[in-house]
């Protein structure tokens, strides 16, 4: 198993950063990636044309052996999620008499783009909402989900890992479900890929949408998308020239040309040869590589195997082992206490988590060890035994 990789962190030594859900801290090697693109454009005459590709090019095939794909024809360099679901909405056609199916509490980016889409379309958006008590919680909210994707179905998103409290879904039963009835299955793979294994090949996903400044531990503003076979010859949102065929020649760049470079390519938008984004993101994809996202997983697993069931002790509603993920996990606070003191508390103890709803949401990685989930427990017992004492 991975030991501990701080020290490739320039995390502070008094800080238990368990919130990589939030934001990954950046890696000390994608930090100084980031520093020389920025100092390469002191001399600009030293960025060549074939520069503008070389970087993307290399996300792409990285990004591809990430999500177990043999090629990276289908993968896109995008500047956000919400940009790569507007791509797959501009790109799927929806009928008044269909309906496109989200989960509740989905992250907005996720969710205002169906609205549109269904208010232009008029379609009806339906909601998967979880059971709101009782046991196999999770399991009873995959069925929901998938109770309700019918025949009239035209689109399914949704998340692998739900970011509020890290519910799990079965991606493959719901895939196999949108291919019975002819819809388009749109994953927004933010809060999992990098962290929990995901094979496009095996899944076989219309959409696969990722941020990278989460669990792909690479800067904002630049993410990964791969557009299956679906969107074959779609509509770019953007009219870019270095979509184009031949883009890369830049003394002919005025002899217009309407075919666009094969594959996902199209769906970049402008400026995507970002200097400095780009191969911070490369070094970040490299590190994850090294690392291996099945070791990733069950670091984290190793970490949070004993927090579930410390904090049910004290209250705390945590998902079963088999319906959450290690390197995600949702404590739901109990009835009637009110969750900011507790994170306030947290906070003072320099304890980073995220409050999601009546969810504290932890998040850790391989820059956590057991101590950082020791302090966490210690601090929500602490905090318990003065909620309770009159």
């Amino acid at each position: 198993m991975l030991s501990c990789q701080r020290h490739l962190f320039s995390l502070p030594q008094d800080l238990h950063y368990l919130n990589c859900g939030y934001m990954s801290p950046l890696p000390i090697n994608v930090e100084e990636a980031g520093i020389a693109g920025i100092r390469r454009k002191r001399v600009p005459s030293d960025i060549e044309s074939r520069d503008f590709l070389a970087g993307i090019e290399a996300i792409r095939e990285k990004f591809a052996s990430l999500v177990g794909l043999s090629g990276p024809e289908r993968i896109a360099v995008i500047p956000s999620v919400s940009y790569g679901l507007a791509t797959a909405a501009r790109n799927l056609p929806v009928a008044a008499s269909q309906n496109i199916v989200i989960l509740a509490r989905q992250f907005p980016s996720n969710v205002y783009v169906w609205r549109r889409l269904a208010a232009s379309s008029g379609a009806e958006l339906r909601t998967a909402t979880p059971p709101s008590e009782g046991a196999q919680r999770a399991r009873r909210w995959n069925e929901r989900l998938l109770d309700i994707i019918d025949s009239h179905t035209a689109i399914v998103a949704l998340g692998q890992v739900h970011w509020t409290d890290g519910t799990l879904f079965d991606v493959a039963a719901i895939a196999a479900r949108c291919r019975e009835v002819g819809a388009a299955l749109v994953l927004d793979g933010t809060q999992s890929v990098g962290a929990l294994p995901f094979d496009v090949e095996l899944i076989r996903p219309d959409a696969l949408v990722c941020a990278g400044y989460k669990w792909l531990m690479g800067p904002y503003s630049i993410g990964v998308a791969y557009f299956g076979p679906r969107f074959d010859g779609g509509t770019p949102l953007e009219e870019t020239w270095l979509a184009r065929v031949g883009s890369d020649d830049f003394p002919r760049l005025i002899q217009y040309q309407d075919a666009h470079r094969p594959g996902a390519a199209r769906y970049e938008p402008g400026e995507v040869s970002n200097f400095t984004l780009v191969p911070m993101l490369a070094a970040a994809l490299d590190l994850i590589a090294g690392w291996g996202v099945a070791e990733i997983q069950a670091y984290c697993c190793w970490l949070t195997e004993s927090l579930a069931a410390e904090v049910r002790a004290l209250g705390f509603e945590a998902e079963d082992s088999e319906w959450r993920a290690g390197h995600l996990v949702g404590l739901r606070m109990p009835g009637g206490i009110d969750p900011w003191p507790i994170q306030a508390e947290l906070t003072a103890r320099r304890i980073a988590v995220s409050l999601r709803g009546d969810v504290l949401r932890v998040s850790p990685h391989v820059y956590n060890d057991r101590a950082d989930i020791g302090a966490l427990t210690e601090a929500l017992r602490d905090v318990m035994r003065s909620a309770v004492m009159p």
